[in-house]
């Protein structure tokens, strides 16, 4: 991927990064409206690609040579390493959003202008020269790209791998030694829940950085990473539209766990209130940001909106007195129930605590006697029992009583996509 990705930038060509969960018809209408004259796929997704052309189709990593296709391997084996002619134009690079609702936007990402978003962003984030990192989130998405790309900066050996697996994660910290692990909070869920085998048999001491980021971290789960293995948690809080917008270091989340941390370098953070203008500290509104990594809009023409002259976040936060951003919920996620605002995130924090929940989404759905209420999707981990009125007894001692469940269904597991977001379209509806 990295190969195909840098020659064709380096041909002036605009590169689409999709999700390795994307299905034939996203891929086909994507391609369609994005104009794309090629697909670079593994030969595992070639299913996906079935509305292509063969000749729009060029393999990736292959098994075998069943497929019958060119691959990148041959079509590079030929061709001279003399330098190539500048294109008349710089390559660039789609990213597309996580589409949990709906077909992804497509949004293009700027090339920085100069150094400062370097800067602030291993101001923040304390990479050193020739680190080994281990980076397990997916390069498709913006996290996983902004640490490769940056990244580069500081002469570094990457270890990656085709599919996450925790064992395998803790194993090449071992074996390499790894100063740094790059992932989304799906992913440090599942390194606490490897075997203990797993665990107890991998020195990961080296580990200096775990930087996270991609979707919010539930409960507590920053510091029983920590207590699992080292100190090393860096959560980054923004999103492909908004770049950087706060980053809590081991020390935020040591001593306010649930921070999406402090403004960086060069960042300018405001909460607004539905008039635009900015509520007193400690007051939740819409998050707005301001810096200099942000997209360039969608592909067809449209942007986010602005207040302020700062990008609107669609989230919904407060600062504390200490100077730490909080995030509430998306803007569109909040309900009404009994006249109380509220926001899912909350019972989510509270129930992912719970000793026999190893996940948890939480919706609002309607109700004759709230308006609206909460309602929980629950899984239970392996060997573990729990039923209704559990649930709901453990939220009303944890949880105001506006934001207890009213309803529960428990899941065998929740349909997540790689980067941790849960696909809400794809969950079942309640009876």
């Amino acid at each position: 991927m990295v190969v195909a990705m840098i020659a064709l930038m380096q041909r002036g060509a605009k590169v689409l990064l999709l999700n390795t969960m994307a299905s034939a018809s996203q891929l086909g209408e994507l391609t369609r409206r994005e104009g794309a004259g090629l697909a670079i796929v593994d030969q595992e997704f070639l299913k996906v690609a079935s509305e292509l052309d063969r000749d729009q189709i060029l393999v990736a990593w292959e098994d075998d040579d069943s497929h019958g296709l060119p691959t990148l391997a041959k079509l590079s084996a030929d061709e001279s390493s003399k330098p190539h002619k500048k294109p008349e134009r710089p390559g660039g690079i789609v990213i597309f959003t996580s589409g949990t609702t709906g077909l992804p936007k497509g949004a293009n990402r700027k090339e920085p202008e100069n150094l400062d978003p370097l800067m602030t962003f291993f101001g923040a984030i304390p990479y050193t020269g020739n680190s080994t990192v281990v980076l397990a989130a997916p390069l498709f998405h913006s996290w996983g790209l902004l640490n490769f790309g940056f990244g580069l900066s500081t002469v570094p050996t990457y270890v990656l791998r085709r599919k996450f697996k925790p064992e395998q994660v803790l194993a090449d910290i071992d074996t390499y030694k790894a100063d740094v692990l790059v992932v989304v909070p799906l992913m440090m869920q599942r390194l606490v829940d490897a075997s203990s085998t797993a665990v107890e048999k991998s020195d990961v001491s080296s580990l200096k950085i775990t930087a996270s980021s991609g979707s919010a971290l539930a409960g507590d789960l920053a510091n029983h990473f920590m207590d699992l293995f080292t100190d090393s948690v860096y959560n980054f809080y923004g999103a492909t539209e908004t770049g950087w917008v706060s980053v809590a270091s081991p020390e935020d989340l040591r001593a306010a766990p649930g921070t999406a941390g402090r403004v960086p370098w060069r960042t300018i953070v405001k909460i607004l209130d539905t008039d635009g203008k900015e509520v007193p500290q400690g007051e939740t509104g819409v998050i707005h940001v301001g810096n200099e990594m942000q997209f360039g809009g969608y592909t067809d023409g449209n942007s986010k909106a602005f207040a302020d002259g700062l990008m609107h976040s669609g989230d919904l936060g407060y600062f504390d007195e200490e100077g730490r951003l909080f995030v509430a919920g998306r803007d569109d996620d909040m309900i009404i129930s009994g006249g109380e605002n509220v926001f899912p995130r909350e019972l989510e924090d509270a129930l992912i605590e719970h000793p026999a929940i190893t996940d948890v989404v939480v919706t609002g759905i309607p109700d004759e006697d709230w308006g609206h209420c909460l309602a929980a999707y629950v899984v239970v981990k392996d060997g573990e029992s729990l039923d209704l009125d559990e649930v709901v007894a453990y939220a009303k001692e944890r949880v105001a009583r506006f934001a207890v469940p009213r309803k529960v269904k428990f899941l065998d597991e929740l349909p997540r996509n790689p980067t941790g977001k849960v696909m809400k379209r794809e969950l079942p509806d309640f009876d």
